[in-house]
């Protein structure tokens, strides 16, 4: 069952790049059958951590836990180490998203970079890794504002008619490239009678520590995480990214049991919901057809893996989508298959990342929708990148903007097509 569900596999038709390939290694090194070697190293590192697997799987096999393991064991033994690859992840994961002011102050040394066009000349300089040009080029348009300069740290709803009070999560990547989505996601909140709180100096989540062995990282962040939110007054704590929202709600299995912070997790568990998950159990309003929501418009769906199979989350943003007025939903063929942006998966595995890519592209061209919906910004980012080298005009958009657009619509706020796309 597994097998025609891993996206790895179904390129290669290579056993070990299966899932089922996988644990059979992992199985073989923890009865020492085998030592922990490069080539498995690499094997794990080639996987997408999906999830695709497990969501397949018959017998319900916990293949997350064991692929985030498997790989702190890799990373503990070291046999992946060299000097640009122990440089990237000390400067990337172990500095600059451990603090949230260092990541903004980077995002704004960055936009600096991006506006002076720097950016466009970085081939020219040849006395710097190739690796590190293409990178460069690759780096998406940094926003003018962060999310904590478009959402005040406690906003209410109009009227002072607040039914909820929720916590809204901004993110890393989120925050500096899509605070747009943040705000829109405030902004449907409130619609809905939500009072939101929304700390200014929140950081990462940690899941690409957690999915990349630096568990104790990982560790770090959730605290930090956890200790910025009113957690005790908060009726859900709010995530719009499919990838942080699958390890947001899963705190706990960071932490030793009965230890003080496994208890403070399981709270903050419990109170964990995704922006679509949460708008649906609060019964969200429908925005209602007005004069300048007479044109339809052809949408459709990408489902980002770690909100299908990491949350089992499928129904509620097709749910709202199909909601809105003169919405023509159209369904994606192989809507749960990996785009290839698996959270940095593209940079460190691009071949097999455009080989995905290419797939995704030519089904959204199937569908002829002018929008494609997803919720999550790599997948935003990725698939943004295949429509734009295919000079395609189809338009990446989160959900919730969509939804935040039409609600502006019912006000007359706005006449403007939301914007996800960089």
């Amino acid at each position: 069952m597994c097998l025609p569900s891993c996206p790895t596999y179904q390129e290669t038709k290579i056993e070990r790049n299966s899932p089922r390939g996988r644990i059979s290694l992992m199985k073989a090194i923890a009865e020492n059958a085998m030592e922990l070697t490069p080539e498995f190293a690499h094997e794990l590192y080639f996987c997408l951590g999906c999830l695709a697997c497990q969501s397949a799987c018959p017998v319900g096999v916990d293949y997350k836990t064991l692929f985030e393991a498997s790989r702190q064991d890799i990373e503990k033994s070291k046999v992946l180490n060299n000097f640009f690859r122990l440089t990237a992840r000390t400067l990337l994961i172990k500095f600059l998203f451990l603090s949230p002011t260092r990541l903004r102050t980077f995002g704004k040394l960055l936009r600096l970079f991006q506006k002076t066009g720097l950016d466009k000349w970085i081939n020219g300089f040849p006395f710097l890794p190739q690796k590190l040009r293409e990178m460069a080029l690759e780096l998406p348009p940094i926003a003018p504002r962060f999310s904590f300069e478009l959402i005040s740290s406690h906003e209410i709803p109009s009227g002072n008619k607040s039914l909820y009070k929720v916590g809204l999560l901004t993110g890393c990547v989120q925050d500096l490239v899509f605070p747009n989505i943040n705000r829109d996601t405030a902004d449907v909140l409130l619609h809905n009678g939500c009072e939101v709180f929304c700390p200014p100096r929140q950081g990462c989540c940690g899941s690409l520590h957690a999915h990349n062995g630096e568990i104790e990282t990982a560790q770090q962040l959730a605290k930090a995480l956890i200790s910025a939110f009113p957690v005790e007054r908060l009726d859900g704590i709010i995530t719009n990214s499919a990838g942080c929202g699958s390890h947001l709600k899963h705190f706990a299995e960071l932490f030793p049991k009965g230890s003080e912070w496994r208890k403070k997790a399981e709270k903050w568990d419990q109170k964990v919901y995704d922006i679509h998950e949460w708008l649906v159990k609060i019964g969200y309003s429908i925005p209602k057809p007005t004069s300048l929501t007479i044109h339809s418009i052809r949408v459709t769906y990408h489902d980002a893996c770690h909100l299908c199979h990491g949350q089992k989350i499928k129904n509620e943003p097709r749910k709202i989508l199909k909601s809105l007025p003169n919405v023509e939903f159209v369904e994606l063929k192989d809507a749960d298959n990996c785009c290839g942006s698996a959270g940095i998966y593209n940079i460190l595995q691009p071949a097999m990342a455009k080989k995905l890519l290419l797939k995704k592209i030519e089904r959204i061209k199937e569908t002829t929708a002018s929008v494609v919906c997803t919720a999550n910004p790599g997948c935003l980012l990725f698939i943004q990148k295949g429509l734009r080298e295919q000079a395609l005009n189809q338009q990446p958009v989160h959900p919730i903007s969509l939804l935040a657009h039409y609600y502006r619509l019912t006000n007359q706020d706005s006449l403007e097509v939301p914007q996800s796309k960089v």
